[in-house]
């Protein structure tokens, strides 16, 4: 009698790790202080993810006061990190910045560009109003909901 039922599973190639590349970019996430870098090239996908220490502290301990950029966090003219990215206040290095604490920015003007995977993706005011404060300097790493600007 001949087995006619499904077919054992052939095992799995190796596809071998580029350890190089792992490490290249470990090194990019910990320079940029990122929590964690993916790529993807074709059916390849890496992602490096990395966990931050946290500090103990006693129960009795006191709360630490808040910073005076916390509370302004929370004020609703703030405009935050839609990405991770590294933020650019300028077209090109010889170009003017796009605003300065001051100037009057209508709904939809760009206020800076980030750059992410070498495609730069255009921050724009959420509202009507005027540029009281920059919060991140031009080439800066940022992260996704870092407060940028605050347009009042």
């Amino acid at each position: 009698m001949k087995y006619t039922g499904p077919k054992p599973a052939a095992p799995a190639q190796d596809v071998g790790v580029d350890t190089e590349l792992v490490e290249a970019l470990a090194k990019i996430a910990t320079r940029l202080g990122l929590s964690e870098i993916e790529i993807a090239h074709g059916d390849m996908k890496i992602r490096i993810a990395r966990q931050f220490a946290t500090a103990h502290v006693p129960a009795a301990a006191p709360a630490p006061a808040a910073e005076p950029v916390a509370a302004e966090i929370e004020i609703a003219g703030v405009v935050k990190s839609p990405m991770v990215g590294t933020a650019y206040r300028r077209a090109s290095p010889e170009s003017a910045p796009f605003v300065e604490i001051g100037s009057v920015v209508k709904a939809g003007d760009k206020l800076l560009l980030v750059e992410a995977m070498k495609t730069f993706n255009e921050i724009v005011a959420p509202r009507a109003g005027s540029v009281t404060r920059i919060l991140v300097e031009d080439g800066s790493p940022v992260e996704y909901g870092q407060p940028l600007f605050v347009i009042e």
